[in-house]
C-alpha cells in the first residue's frame, strides 16, 4: 500500500506530495495532483514526467521544488 507525503514550502503552503509505494518507487505529484516524475528503486534513478533520466538517486523532492 502506497504512503503519501505532503511537502509544504516555508509559508506552509503544499507545493506537493510524494507518494511511496511499496516496491520502493517514489511518485512525485504537485499540489492539483499532476505527476511530474519518479523514482525507480530498482535502477535508482529519477525520471521526469516525460521519462528522461534527470537525476541519479532519489532526488524526487526536487521536482517539486523545480516547479513551484
Amino acid at each position: 500500500m502506497a504512503t503519501r507525503e505532503t511537502i509544504r514550502n516555508y509559508s506552509r503552503m503544499i507545493i506537493g506530495y510524494l507518494d511511496h509505494e511499496s516496491n520502493g518507487d517514489i511518485v512525485a505529484k504537485n499540489y492539483a495532483g499532476m505527476t511530474l516524475g519518479r523514482y525507480d528503486a530498482r535502477s535508482d534513478t529519477t525520471r521526469n514526467y516525460s521519462g528522461q533520466i534527470v537525476y541519479y538517486g532519489n532526488m524526487a523532492a526536487a521536482l517539486l521544488v523545480i516547479r513551484a
